[in-house]
């Protein structure tokens, strides 16, 4: 008996993942990057993130940087828990990125602008249940 099923490995799922990816280089991106500061860690998060949203995004994106020293409270309402942050808000499903975003590959799977590999470095979360 033959099932449709396809393993997370197999080249359906690949195919499958490469589309989706692709219906979403359409879409208009909300990014919020939480930094602290003018710290190293801060400013290579801000110039790296603006260099792949640039190449990957063209233009279709808005990108909000805000510091944790200036603006705390915001850290509490976003329940953000390291720095840097980055929070995708739109398109869905929310995703949250943490570190300096040197990690092109990371960065890209959290954005939904390509399918998700064996990432060993780094963290990833979505907020759908």
């Amino acid at each position: 008996m033959h099932n449709n099923i396809e393993e997370p490995g197999s080249r359906a799922a690949s195919a499958a993942l490469e589309q989706e990816a692709a219906t979403r280089s359409h879409d208009h991106y909300v990014l919020r990057l939480y930094v602290t500061g003018t710290t190293p860690k801060s400013i290579r998060a801000i110039n790296n993130l603006k260099v792949i949203c640039d190449k990957h995004l063209d233009g279709r994106y808005e990108l909000e940087v805000i510091d944790l020293y200036q603006q705390p409270q915001l850290a509490q309402g976003s329940q953000i828990v390291a720095a840097p942050t980055l929070i995708k808000q739109l398109p869905e499903p929310i995703r949250r990125i943490i570190g300096d975003m040197s990690n092109t590959e990371k960065v890209l799977v959290g954005l939904d602008l390509k399918p998700q590999a064996n990432l060993n470095s780094g963290r990833l979360e979505s907020d759908e249940e």
